[in-house]
């Protein structure tokens, strides 16, 4: 296909080095299959007014569409320079906009353009903005590099001492955990102030119940400490983490890396149940330590002679957590729904 436009009909010299052009013909060369066989189709027509020199060309499988833009948005008495209408033109009525039609559509535009600048004006400007995304930058990198330390130390080990690194987990792992779950408390702050967009009730369940875990049920049973099964809690944690905090880092500053998106609403789908799994099997192991060391039972006075032993408390627990599993993982399933389902295309 062969597509120009014809120049200079009319040059005037805005200055001597950057002559200005106006293209006012445009031409048309093209060879096709019709109902005739194949032939060349080419026709000519110089408009009434200067248009932009690149029209847009897009090809479907039926016919050839060609943009032409007008060079100054104005209503052309016609189309062609020439006053009547060439025969091979035919105008598309269901695109056909008489001059009424066009300037009720521009001034439409124009008071939603000034609608939109009166609600933007509206809103106040956050003086604080830069400083906001700064620090939720700093948190996600710090999260990230802590919980990055904490998966490569934990996956040397294992391949240097095999099964043996499951048992001292916790004396090797412990204080970079801690750090990272105190600070992770500051999800639950930033969503309750509106810092972020993330919903409350799932921060407050993913935090909580990590920490209740780590401080608690391990933090203070050495008897639970030294169990294979720390292993896989800080281990399913960790991976979980790996591409969370890299992926809202990057979204503070508005960029999208699709592999990481994908992977941010992907992995969590074995990893959520697996790390769930884990803690209830943590939580089954220290029931009876619990029991027998009657730690963080609570008395009441001697005339009701009645103990609420802490190993009950977990046991109910332990069915929160499933519950807890569930709406975390119902909702991140919808996150993944809204960032990698098909997207819906607006109607015209």
């Amino acid at each position: 296909m062969f597509l120009c436009g014809r120049y200079p009909l009319q040059t005037r010299n805005v200055d001597l080095a950057r002559p200005l052009v106006l293209i006012i013909d445009f031409c048309f060369l093209a060879q096709g299959h019709g109902a005739k066989g194949d032939n060349i189709y080419e026709f000519q027509i110089e408009f009434l007014e200067p248009v932009e020199p690149k029209p847009v060309c897009r090809v479907t499988q039926r016919q050839l569409n060609i943009t032409v833009q007008k060079k100054e948005s104005n209503w052309w008495e016609r189309l062609t320079k020439q006053e009547k209408r060439p025969l091979f033109l035919a105008p598309d009525f269901d695109r056909w906009l008489d001059e009424s039609d066009a300037e009720m559509e521009l001034r439409e535009k124009e008071e939603e353009k000034i609608s939109k600048m009166k609600i933007e004006s509206r809103v106040p400007k956050d003086p604080f903005k830069h400083l906001k995304k700064g620090y939720l930058i700093m948190y996600n990198l710090v999260q990230f590099l802590g919980f990055s330390w904490i998966f490569v130390n934990m996956t040397v080990r294992l391949f240097i001492l095999g099964k043996d690194s499951f048992y001292d987990t916790f004396h090797t792992i412990s204080d970079m955990m801690y750090f990272c779950q105190t600070l992770a408390l500051m999800e639950v702050v930033n969503s309750l102030i509106g810092l972020v967009r993330s919903p409350l009730i799932p921060a407050i369940i993913q935090v909580f119940g990590r920490n209740f875990i780590l401080f608690v049920v391990l933090g203070s049973l050495e008897e639970m400490q030294s169990k294979a099964v720390v292993f896989f809690v800080f281990y399913f944690w960790s991976i979980i983490e790996l591409f969370r905090y890299p992926y809202y880092m990057l979204s503070c500053i508005g960029i999208e890396w699709k592999p990481l998106t994908w992977l941010r609403y992907t992995t969590w789908i074995p990893l959520y149940p697996l790390g769930g799994l884990a803690e209830a099997v943590c939580l089954i192991q220290s029931i009876p330590i619990f029991s027998e060391t009657g730690k963080f039972s609570l008395g009441l006075p001697n005339p009701l002679n009645v103990t609420i032993q802490f190993s009950f408390l977990l046991q109910l627990y332990l069915i929160a957590l499933f519950l807890g599993v569930f709406v975390n993982f119902r909702y991140l399933y919808k996150q993944r729904k809204q960032h990698l389902g098909p997207k819906k295309r607006k109607m015209k």
